[in-house]
């Protein structure tokens, strides 16, 4: 009886501590790695995922997932300072290291590494210089040269699934963007993270993210030696606990992306809508305004009656002519004229009929004389024409011409115009004021010894201009 009664409280306590068995296993283990630092190893040059500082120290997007590992888990660790990647999985192989930091799970090293859950996810995107097309769908690339690092688990992904493609192997991510960015390979395949800081950080600014390949995500975890049970269980209990807020934190400590998707034509056609319409609207009123500047210009050099040049439009091209005849020496008149009578026409048939007088002597003058010569409304009755180019007798004959055409027209209710012009040349020296002076004397001239005559400014040159309009302008 005592013994049964005394062997019943032992048997519940075999059976407790059989069922406290595992448990305690575990945490005798995790015990044991917080009682020391464990060693892993790093890829000490994937920036900025991680990297190795020359003081030994490890940093990167990895480091900092990896410090929030260690304080969740319980578990010191400590990094194992390599030269290269090959080095790091070489050191893990022999048991210097007892984990690797970041990478990704290949069949090849599942062989003798278990992998926590992933501790960071990031898209493989194609970069290719800025030429490039965009690469909607690699399989349908072929001929075209992708270089990659070494020791990568990219490389037996792509070798398997894109055969088409020509696959060259580097020493490190810097030199695979080297030769894309020097035209020595037309791509690379490589995480989007790692892309932007090295296009960034480098400044190889003719290469662009081109393209992404589903499916080819990269899932980073840790890969523990597989005879390490019990650290992978407390780092993957440590891995479990950060959420994608912190992880997205994390990466952007490091590097700050945007992406940028292909756009569906529908899609590209919505979105250009309203920046279209507002382009071409305002390309239209930019054209109604410049029309309207234009009209405003000329308007603004032009008599609103006879739609020749205004005073303001004749005393500009007159100060230009001037300065090019005193450059150059060359010969440059002026023809005043003035309509004879005109204030009796106004006042016999009304001031509408005067207008259409100066409309039509208008159009005449503007078929008289040459292409080069500029004929405006000087005032009133009087008109003014600036001949470049022109003696003092050339002018005369002009203006005899116009004289003569003027004379022979009939104008509205059969009414005969008769004109006074004087005729004044350029002298050296001269301003506008004193051409104009000596061109209204002789228009006054003309006035004065009984109108429908042409008058040149010095009554030395009459005989000389009388011969001309002798040989010139035949008698009426």
């Amino acid at each position: 009886m005592a013994e049964s009664m005394s062997g019943r409280p032992l048997g519940r306590l075999r059976h407790i501590l059989a069922a406290l068995a595992v448990p305690a296993q575990l945490l005798a283990g995790a015990a044991a790695h917080a009682g020391e630092a464990v060693p892993y190893c790093t890829d000490p040059d994937w920036p900025p995922y991680e990297s190795i500082t020359a003081d030994g120290k490890h940093q990167g997007i990895a480091a900092d997932l990896l410090a929030l590992v260690s304080q969740r888990s319980g578990v010191d660790l400590r990094v194992l300072s390599t030269h290269d990647w090959e080095v790091s999985i070489a050191a893990a192989r022999d048991g210097r290291c007892r984990f690797l930091s970041f990478l990704n799970r290949t069949p090849t090293r599942e062989e003798w590494l278990a992998f926590t859950e992933p501790l960071f996810v990031d898209p493989n995107v194609l970069v290719t210089r800025e030429n490039h097309d965009y690469v909607a769908d690699l399989a349908g690339v072929s001929g075209e040269t992708m270089v990659l690092p070494k020791g990568t688990s990219i490389e037996e992904r792509v070798r398997r699934d894109f055969p088409n493609l020509r696959i060259v192997l580097v020493d490190s991510e810097a030199d695979a963007f080297a030769m894309v960015s020097c035209g020595k390979a037309d791509m690379t395949l490589r995480s989007l993270t790692v892309a932007v800081y090295t296009i960034k950080t480098a400044g190889w600014f003719n290469l662009k993210v081109a393209g992404h390949v589903p499916g080819y995500e990269n899932l980073l975890r840790i890969g523990v030696r597989r005879d390490e049970p019990d650290l992978l269980a407390a780092l993957d209990r440590g891995v479990r606990t950060i959420s994608a807020a912190e992880r997205t934190a994390i990466a952007n400590r490091h590097v700050s992306i945007q992406v940028q998707s292909p756009l569906d034509r529908w899609t590209l056609a919505k979105l250009l809508v309203i920046p279209a319409a507002v382009v071409l609207t305002s390309l239209f009123w930019i054209v109604k305004l410049m029309r309207v500047n234009e009209r405003l210009r000329v308007q603004s050099r032009t008599d609103v009656l006879t739609g020749l040049a205004n005073r303001s439009r004749l005393n500009d091209v007159c100060s230009s002519e001037m300065e090019r005849a005193v450059r150059y020496g060359r010969p440059m008149s002026i023809i005043l004229i003035d309509l004879d009578h005109f204030k009796q026409v106004n006042d016999r048939y009304g001031h509408v009929f005067g207008d259409q007088v100066l409309v039509e002597f208008a159009g005449l003058a503007r078929e008289a004389l040459r292409s080069t010569d500029t004929v405006g409304r000087w005032g009133g009755e009087e008109f003014l024409v600036l001949c470049p180019e022109t003696s003092l007798e050339a002018a005369f004959a002009i203006a005899e011409r116009l004289r003569r055409t003027m004379r022979a027209y009939g104008f509205p209710n059969g009414h005969r115009q008769t004109g006074s012009f004087g005729v004044a040349g350029f002298r050296d020296g001269d301003s506008i004021d004193r051409l104009l002076i000596r061109a209204d004397n002789a228009l006054y001239r003309a006035k004065d010894e009984g109108r429908d005559r042409v008058v040149l400014e010095d009554r030395d040159a009459v005989p000389a201009a009388a011969e001309i309009n002798r040989t010139v302008c035949p008698a009426d």
